[in-house]
């Protein structure tokens, strides 16, 4: 498995918007993205913090349903 970078969450963000997601709206700290796809919304929490722990970093690559490589190749 490849290793995930330390990043905070402006470039977690700033990533998944690369990828097709936009932010809908922010809460206290945590900001909620969404992307449609032609069978389902995804929606993702990402928490304002610096930097993202690397296990909920993984989880929020998973929920994108990306790969790590794809996700490296947006930051």
């Amino acid at each position: 498995m490849n290793r995930l970078p330390s990043l905070s969450y402006v470039r977690v963000i700033n990533a998944l918007q690369r990828a097709g997601f936009i932010v809908v709206r922010q809460r206290g700290s945590h900001i909620r993205l969404q992307k449609r796809t032609a069978f389902e919304v995804l929606k993702i929490t990402v928490p304002a913090h610096k930097p993202v722990k690397k296990t909920t970093l993984n989880k929020i690559i998973k929920e994108a349903k990306l790969t790590v490589d794809e996700f490296k190749s947006y930051v």
